[in-house]
């Protein structure tokens, strides 16, 4: 069970944006990531609670931030609510026609590899998402094209680290991010650093 700390900035300014410390672990029927963030100052930033099935399919999503809550899941597309956090106030059901969930939290990069799951390098996938955007957790449309641009084994002290690396390209906005991903860690990406990782990834590299 992988647990460890990011570190979070503005991809284009570097600007400090807080940390997050996760544990996360795949089990008998998919796969579960816990987080909670702090802003710089060490103030409560949020939280992240996301299970996916065998296929990577969202069973069940409970985002928190900026004193909102998001409740979700793949269902007839994806389905979600938004409310107040403390209250549950001005909680209304919302559907749209996407694969899965996304965010600013590194657990959905590892999310969508699982998704997709591309099989060979080269391989391209587009997804539909359904992205919340903080303080506030405002949901919006984003289509995602992934890219499996290279597969390689590292070896250090006796042991093997599989890294993938995927080019994701916002098709609504133009924008181009490369990321790097091993098993259910994020190793590098634009706005995300691994400051910490005590056990070593799980086997959760994506299969054709």
């Amino acid at each position: 069970m992988p647990r460890g700390t990011y570190s979070l900035h503005d991809p284009h300014d570097r600007a400090p944006l807080g940390e997050e410390r996760f544990h996360c672990a795949p089990g008998p029927t998919g796969w579960r990531y816990v987080s909670t963030s702090t802003a710089p100052d060490g103030a409560d930033a949020g939280s992240v609670d996301l299970t996916l099935d065998a296929l990577g399919r969202p069973v069940r999503l409970e985002l928190r931030a900026g004193g909102w809550q998001v409740r979700g899941a793949a269902l007839d597309g994806v389905t979600w609510v938004r409310m107040a956090a403390k209250t549950g106030e001005d909680g209304q059901e919302r559907n749209a026609a996407a694969r899965a969930f996304t965010g600013d939290s590194p657990a959905f990069l590892i999310a969508t590899a699982r998704l997709l799951r591309p099989a060979t390098t080269g391989a391209a996938a587009r997804v539909r998402l359904i992205a919340f955007a903080p303080p506030v957790l405002a949901p919006r449309t984003r289509t995602e094209q992934w890219t499996l641009t290279g597969r390689d084994v590292h070896t250090a002290d006796g042991a093997s680290l599989a890294v993938d690396t995927y080019r994701i390209d916002d098709l609504d906005t133009g924008e181009r991010r490369t990321v790097h991903l091993s098993g259910d860690v994020v190793l590098a990406a634009p706005g995300v650093e691994l400051e910490e990782l005590d056990t070593p990834p799980s086997d959760f590299t994506p299969a054709g």
